[in-house]
């Protein structure tokens, strides 16, 4: 199934599967299960045998003994239905506890379940989804066992055990009325199942809806600054109106369907509780009937009607939790796009040469982005990859990295092929530094530790002192222990770039990779930040990926490229003094601002 906010395909997810996933969260808690089956079901079994005390009570009320002879009788009953509600009172104390507990350990467990699966998902995947319907995915995840779970625990099995109850009391004092209760319970979950099953495609329709509002949303207050920037507050009113409006229209045709539903459920327990006291009143008139036992079937009608008019929406919230849990299902069952092959081992850098041998690349196998790359890097050369935008340098990075898999060919990282490497020792030989650094909302020293979280504090400020970070650092009033805020937001382009640098230097790979890592500097910053890159780049292979032909004229080799091909190599000197060459046209282009002045 395809996503109709992504160009993702989801595998087919059916509700045997949802129960599936849902259960792995809670198969750990057997025990507590056992405990709520015990409480929940052994108090709903003393709460039915108390009509049949409160059927003899009333009946002795009736007796013609005198007053003081039926007193001791009826304190003996009272205190009996006493005993009966003090041994409910405990089974429901038993059975609540366990399943709160049951509940907030498996909630825990299906959210870790979820963000463990997530977090493995590629590059692409997330470039494709809004990172608030992700985040609303893993939540209404948990929270669609928590609404399963309440339902089957505090409806459910009530439930079953007071129909079985009524129908084997009623049965043993009148079997035809116990064939009506039966007979009309049936008739009533019968109507209930199907109609739910087929209101299900609308409770479907609205959680989807419900998603896009939400990403919508997010993606809406991720780029605020946006809006302010080019005044689009009136456009973007009129658009997340449009959609909430459509997730109010399906909404309202969810619920309206729904009430079709509460209107047959009510016609249906008028009527049974009609049939039964018309049965009831036939009995009476023959004498086998007391006063009593009007009272008893009032009790198990009322308290069934009840119950059953509570089926139905055990029912709907059952489909909605099913609805809920679908869409975190779809992606925990969505196979990795990058993933480790069976036999991966980890990977070996001595040197850091890199080969690419006939790469080529494309998206959805229609959208070509390198064709036939055969380049060589060797060991401890630095290298810089120049070219027009939509060239494929990026993806060149990317590829090194495996956030996308070759389309045909290989890269080789000192002979090995990293298609068979694990992911983790390929990403830990490789630092990269990227144009647009994001950090977490976490402390500056956070931040920069992420590199190396097993670095000490002072690793850490060595770091940030390499990378000039301790300028504006000791600025702040909490100095290290500063929040950056979310995405790094409270810093500077300029001060996350330079924190994102002190990352890679406490990182200390053996192949570094900048993208564009200066281009976000001021002249004053990026002169202090070359400095630490010069010392950062001595001994590694180097990787350099710029727009600004300043930063790589030290570089050892410049590529080329241009529509997904490397069309030029060379220094640059030697590229310079190549009439017509690309790079020698892209020089001039820049030459004309700084360039000029740093010469």
């Amino acid at each position: 199934m395809k996503s109709k906010h992504s160009n993702i395909e989801y595998p087919e997810v059916r509700m045997r599967d949802v129960a599936s996933s849902l259960w792995q969260g809670m198969s750990k808690s057997w025990v507590m299960m056992l405990a709520i089956l015990f409480g929940i079901g052994g108090a709903n079994a003393f709460e039915i045998v108390i009509p049949l005390y409160y059927k003899k009570f009333f009946d002795t009320l009736l007796l013609p003994e005198s007053k003081a002879e039926l007193s001791p009788q009826l304190v003996h009953i009272i205190l009996f239905i006493l005993l009966l509600n003090g041994a409910g009172w405990v089974c429901w104390r038993i059975g609540s506890y366990a399943i709160i507990r049951v509940q907030a350990r498996s909630m825990a467990t299906l959210r870790q379940q979820a963000y463990d699966r997530l977090l493995h998902h590629s590059y692409s995947f997330f470039a494709n989804n809004f990172t608030g319907a992700l985040v609303q995915r893993v939540g209404r995840y948990a929270r669609a066992f928590e609404r399963i779970t309440d339902r089957i625990t505090w409806d459910i099995l009530p439930l079953i055990v007071r129909i079985s109850g009524a129908v084997i009391i009623t049965a043993y004092i009148f079997p035809m009325l116990a064939t009506i209760i039966f007979g009309w319970v049936v008739l009533y979950m019968a109507v209930n199942v199907v109609y739910s099953r087929w209101r299900l495609k609308y409770n479907l329709q609205m959680v989807e809806a419900d998603s896009r509002t939400t990403a919508v949303l997010a993606d809406t207050i991720t780029n605020q600054n946006n809006i302010d920037i080019f005044s689009q507050h009136a456009y973007e009113q009129k658009y997340f109106k449009e959609v909430t409006d459509d997730q109010a229209k399906i909404t309202f045709r969810n619920w309206g369907v729904g009430q079709v539903l509460d209107a047959m459920q009510a016609a249906l327990i008028v009527l049974m509780e009609f049939a039964i006291f018309y049965l009831l009143i036939h009995y009476w008139e023959q004498g086998p009937v007391m006063v009593g036992t009007f009272i008893m079937v009032q009790l198990y009608v009322l308290g069934l009607g009840k119950r059953l008019w509570d089926f139905g929406r055990i029912i709907r919230d059952a489909y909605e939790g099913y609805a809920d849990a679908k869409e975190m299902v779809e992606i925990m069952k969505l196979p990795y796009e990058i993933k480790d092959v069976p036999a991966a081992v980890p990977l070996h850098v001595s040197g850091g040469e890199i080969v690419f041998s006939d790469v080529s690349f494309a998206f959805n196998q229609t959208r070509e982005v390198l064709q036939n790359i055969n380049f060589t890097i060797k060991a401890g050369e630095k290298i810089a990859l120049v070219g027009p935008s939509g060239a494929g340098k990026t993806t060149f990075v990317r590829l090194l990295l495996r956030f996308y898999d070759v389309t045909s060919g290989k890269i080789l990282i000192d002979g090995q092929n990293i298609r068979y490497a694990t992911l983790e020792t390929l990403r830990n030989k490789v630092s990269l530094v990227p144009q647009d650094p994001l950090l977490f909302h976490r402390t500056i020293m956070e931040n920069i530790r992420y590199g190396k979280p097993s670095a000490t504090e002072a690793e850490v400020m060595e770091a940030a002192r390499l990378a000039h970070c301790d300028e504006f650092i000791n600025a702040l009033p909490k100095q290290y222990e500063t929040y950056v805020g979310e995405r790094g937001i409270k810093l500077s382009g300029g001060e996350r770039q330079r924190v994102a640098i002190a990352r890679a230097i406490l990182k200390n790979a053996p192949i570094l990779v900048l993208d564009e890592a200066t281009s976000s500097l001021d002249s004053h910053s990026e002169a202090l930040i070359q400095d630490a890159l010069d010392t950062l780049m001595k001994g590694k292979t180097v990787v350099v990926v710029a727009h600004r032909l300043s930063t790589i004229r030290k570089m050892d080799r410049i590529a080329v490229l241009k529509d997904g091909a490397i069309i030029e190599e060379g220094t640059h000197d030697d590229l310079t003094k190549q009439n017509g060459s690309l790079y020698a046209k892209l020089w001039d282009l820049q030459a004309g601002g700084f360039l000029r002045e740093e010469d």
